[in-house]
């Protein structure tokens, strides 16, 4: 157990719902996870991408989710996510960018699939600091808040940095 990690003691049923964009904080974050005997789902939000597809067996998603042996559920952003690009309550960020606003669709929209998925806690690969909008510890608690995961969300690659979360406090 790497020392950095508040330390989650899995029941029979843990399953965290995870998360993942192709990238190494995901993938980071969901490997933690899964050393600690949590079972884990990922999700990916499609929308607006470039080939490979990321359902397709060459793309970054489904590359790091073999290696990392964990299915995938694929969620498609539909127009509401145009309306929070277009609109967006928490203002934009550098070239456009309503980091705050997606943080909590996503969030929102992951923690909806958590039944489906038999999920019990969300996981991301968000480190403290690494964007200047979404990232910070007041923006994180704002996020949780707003789209309903208060203390939901296992931030592995954070931990130490932000207080327990249910799941971590719970075991």
């Amino acid at each position: 157990m790497c020392s950095q990690v508040h330390e989650i003691h899995p029941s029979v049923s843990s399953r965290a719902l995870a998360l993942i964009s192709g990238g190494l904080d995901s993938a980071l974050a969901i490997h933690v996870i899964k050393k600690q005997g949590i079972d884990v789902v990922a999700i990916h939000f499609t929308a607006f991408f470039t080939p490979p597809h990321p359902e397709q067996e060459g793309s970054p998603v489904m590359i790091i989710a073999r290696q990392l042996d964990v299915p995938v559920i694929f969620k498609s952003r539909g127009m509401d996510f145009l309306d929070v690009i277009r609109n967006p309550k928490f203002g934009h960020g550098k070239n456009i960018n309503p980091c705050i606003d997606c943080r909590i669709y996503s969030l929102r929209k992951a923690r909806e699939v958590m039944d489906e998925a038999g999920a019990s806690f969300l996981v991301t690969g968000e480190v403290v600091g690494q964007r200047p909008m979404s990232q910070r510890r007041d923006a994180i608690r704002l996020i949780d808040k707003v789209s309903g995961c208060d203390g939901l969300v296992v931030r592995p690659l954070s931990a130490k940095l932000l207080p327990p979360t249910i799941p971590e406090q719970q075991g």
